[in-house]
């Protein structure tokens, strides 16, 4: 890029940043009462909607298209098919390649044909099935604890958890990269939030010594693999901190069920520790299980509980049965055929150690199923996205506020079904676009 080209995208961008930061200026009310402002009855001039306009615009005239809502045209694996063209693709959550088994399809098919594609209740009225409870029975089995409960969204699961759990009495700590349906939970529940800076236990530790006493129930919340930086916390230290102070843990396995450990078992295998060492297990179904839809695991009471009270069970439609079918089979899939997951931990192995040897900023990633390439600002992400496009390659990139400005990112999901020509080709192609 040239000087000239160089000044004019700061020179954009610098406006772009003026007009956002007019657009979150609080609107005027003027001095009449029944004279409302037109911004507060009309969705066009939405704070938000006019932040959406303007950031657009800007990458209009910087020449950058847009990198989100691409359609494939079928299953997104290893290989995607967008607009007819196949690509390699680093996009996908199908990180064990079990959203085309066979026998996971045929699950889904045969739960149609039994149950139909929607169970028309909520499963405490009448929508409950057999394949739910042996879809439940079957995760608890895999943390080794007492039950679990499945929600139809992976964010309300969270959501809905934590907002009922607690309260304005209690106190949740979560750190600072926690994913953003846990902060919406603890929103929604009153509860008094105090982040701790990223896998910081000291941090944690402090907090506790100081605020524990302050309140009546405290949660811990960390994720198994944190969603943008691909690495894990310290699961037995935080386990240690949790019962000398006599607070609840929640770990959010929505990236590292089925990733980490010698069998895919989370986390929990990967440090060997017993699954009621931990209060709360949160899963999604909608990443290495291939269907859709989250679960809490623990102890009786805990899943008796959300049951029966949670409002997002309680009033929402139960799962159709044929993603809990879907899940159940990937689940069975998983286990019976263990070198998917062995073979994704050395492709994620060795995408993390090429990406290095190439001089690419991989920042605290373990390299298991989630890999960034920093670089620094949104403008460049978004640009080498499309320059790795243009040659085949679909990889999604992370822009502020998703991420802070100087840490916006290319993020690469690993599939165990990608070749390691298609890892070389790819960096290849990244460490060509950085130096150019």
């Amino acid at each position: 890029m040239s000087i000239t080209s160089k000044l004019k995208d700061q020179l954009i961008q610098q406006a772009l940043e003026r007009k956002l930061k007019n657009a979150e200026a609080p609107i005027a009310r003027p001095a009449a009462r029944d004279d409302i402002p037109e911004a507060f009855y009309r969705f066009h001039l939405h704070p938000g909607y006019l932040q959406l306009r303007i950031i657009n615009e800007g990458a209009k005239k910087m020449g950058i298209a847009s990198p989100f809502f691409k359609q494939h045209d079928g299953i997104a694996g290893a290989i995607s098919q967008i607009d007819g063209q196949p690509y390699i693709n680093f996009a996908s959550y199908n990180y064990l390649d079990l959203n085309q088994h066979p026998a996971v399809h045929q699950a889904a098919k045969d739960a149609i044909d039994q149950y139909g594609v929607s169970v028309s209740a909520s499963r405490v009225v009448s929508g409950e099935r057999p394949i739910h409870r042996e879809l439940e029975r079957a995760i608890a089995d895999a943390y080794g604890v007492d039950d679990a409960v499945t929600f139809v969204s992976g964010h309300a699961t969270n959501v809905s958890t934590i907002g009922h759990l607690f309260g304005p009495k209690d106190l949740v700590l979560h750190d600072e990269l926690i994913h953003n349906s846990a902060l919406q939970g603890i929103l929604l529940s009153g509860a008094k939030r105090l982040p701790f800076a990223h896998n910081n236990y000291a941090a944690l530790d402090e907090i506790l010594s100081t605020q524990r006493r302050q309140f009546e129930r405290v949660l811990i919340v960390v994720e198994g693999i944190y969603s943008m930086d691909g690495d894990f916390p310290d699961l037995p230290q935080l386990i240690e901190i949790k019962n000398r102070h006599r607070a609840l843990l929640m770990v959010d396995e929505a990236h590292s069920f089925g990733v980490m450990g010698p069998t895919g078992m989370g986390i929990r295998e990967h440090f060997g520790v017993a699954g009621q060492d931990v209060d709360i297990w949160m899963g999604t179904l909608s990443k290495t299980l291939s269907a859709c839809g989250g679960y809490i695991a623990g102890e009786a009471a805990l899943i008796e509980h959300l049951k029966f009270l949670a409002p997002g069970f309680l009033y929402s439609v139960g799962m159709p049965a044929p993603v809990a079918a879907a899940a159940l089979a990937a689940l069975n899939c998983m286990q019976q055929e263990n070198q998917r997951v062995q073979t994704l931990q050395a492709r994620g192995q060795y995408f993390l150690a090429q990406a290095k040897q190439r001089g690419i900023d991989t920042g605290h990633s373990a390299g298991l199923a989630i890999i960034p390439a920093i670089v620094g600002s949104s403008l460049k992400a978004a640009r080498l996205s499309a320059a790795l496009f243009a040659q085949g390659m679909n990889v999604q990139p992370i822009l502020y506020p998703a991420v802070p400005e100087k840490a916006a990112r290319l993020r690469f999901f690993i599939s165990c079904e990608h070749s390691e020509q298609q890892i070389d080709a790819t960096l290849d192609a990244l460490q060509a676009a950085l130096r150019a």
